[in-house]
């Protein structure tokens, strides 16, 4: 059996920059720890993660300027395949702070460059160069200026051409369009849910509710809804499951919903039900956010966690 290919992309890829510092004050000169780079960004942390549970992904992204430089870099130490789309603005960055005297994180998101039509058409025409029938497309993440709101959904229309499967990790008007054209997933977070029903999901029984709503309407086969410390939940027309984190030490949370939509996708690849692929994609978010801030997590923690869970 052909194993399947798996395609990222990623409209607004981040170089993550993170550091930490004693306490972080307000008109003060704050002296930090050393700085971490990272190429982030949702579609990439996904290939990333997926390389590391030995799968084999194709990244494409846009980058430019010399940010974009430092993340093409970046990246290309992860020996993933991968596909540039240039672009003129320059690549955005995203600030991650641990304050070492409380634990807490702060998280500063910049807002990406803003693409021609040219530019982001570019990465639609990469995506159709590249994907073939039974590929698994995964577009994730949120989209800069000039992207229209539909551009999700028109991935979506690519991947039913082409006989492949999408999956759409998004928010607002980009998650209502994809989900408006169908797709095989779409992972919300309990806001982003709220936000698409439109109005407060404070129980279990409602937030299946709103992802039963989505399934019915044939925007989705499934919804998985990623609840951060609490597990996630994962909804299709026939089956409602469940499954409760692991107890780890939250360490960060910079890309954990990104491992866990590499873990779960990987193994619907393999041909593993939902259930299965709940328990690899709750272990890999819970494996990332127990690594120091933007570090991804490793395939031995993954395989450890899930082990644990019940």
């Amino acid at each position: 059996m052909n194993t399947p290919s798996f395609i990222t992309l990623t409209i607004n890829p981040a170089l993550d920059v993170s550091t930490d510092v004693r306490e972080v004050i307000p008109a003060e000169k704050l002296r930090c720890g050393a700085s971490r780079y990272e190429p982030g960004g949702g579609g990439v942390n996904v290939a990333r993660v997926l390389k590391r549970l030995d799968a084999h992904p194709i990244a494409i992204y846009t980058a430019g300027g010399p940010t974009g430089a430092a993340f093409t870099e970046l990246l290309d130490r992860e020996q993933i395949p991968t596909i540039l789309v240039p672009i003129e603005g320059s690549t955005r960055e995203s600030f991650t702070i641990d304050e070492t005297s409380t634990g807490k994180q702060f998280r500063f998101v910049l807002e990406g460059p803003a693409l021609t039509e040219p530019e982001w058409q570019a990465s639609l025409r990469a995506l159709e160069t590249t994907i073939e029938p039974g590929s698994y497309v995964v577009a994730s993440g949120s989209l800069p200026a000039g992207v229209p709101d539909d551009f999700y959904a028109r991935v979506a229309r690519i991947a039913k051409r082409a006989g492949a499967h999408c999956i759409v990790d998004a928010s607002g008007p980009a998650l209502r369009q994809a989900v408006a054209e169908g797709v095989l997933l779409v992972k919300p977070s309990r806001t982003e849910l709220e936000e698409f029903a439109g109005h407060p999901l404070d129980s279990r029984d409602a937030q299946i509710v709103a992802a039963r709503e989505i399934i019915s309407a044939g925007g989705a086969e499934l919804v998985a809804l990623s609840l951060g410390a609490e597990g996630a939940l994962v909804v299709s027309d026939e089956q409602t499951l469940f499954l409760a984190a692991p107890d780890v030490k939250v360490r960060g949370t910079v890309g954990a919903g990104d491992s866990f939509v590499a873990g779960f996708v990987l193994r619907l690849a393999q041909g593993a039900t939902p259930g299965e692929a709940l328990r690899t994609a709750v272990a890999a978010g819970a494996a990332t956010a127990s690594c120091p801030t933007t570090a991804l997590c490793t395939a031995e923690l993954v395989t450890q966690l899930e082990a644990s869970l019940r």
